[in-house]
């Protein structure tokens, strides 16, 4: 590798200690499938918020929690 190339990509690496560009990528992916949904399944989606409106916070609070979890692992199991 040149040089050039080893300092730019050391410069960069040393600037943003935190990986920002994979939480943007997140939550550009987060936004894309959220989108489709509702753009594909319109009726499906109003549906399914009215039933959540609906349900017990206890059962929410589980469904969140599960699927942080679940995100968690699946984070650690990609990222090693």
């Amino acid at each position: 590798m040149p040089r050039a190339a080893s300092r730019r990509r050391r410069r960069r690496e040393a600037a943003s200690p935190l990986p920002v560009g994979d939480l943007i990528a997140a939550l550009g992916l987060l936004l894309a499938l959220e989108g489709l949904t509702f753009a594909a399944f319109p009726g499906a989606t109003r549906r399914a918020a009215a039933e959540i409106a609906q349900a017990p916070e206890a059962l929410l609070r589980g469904v969140g929690l599960g699927a942080a979890v679940l995100g968690v692992f699946v984070l650690w199991w990609v990222r090693g």
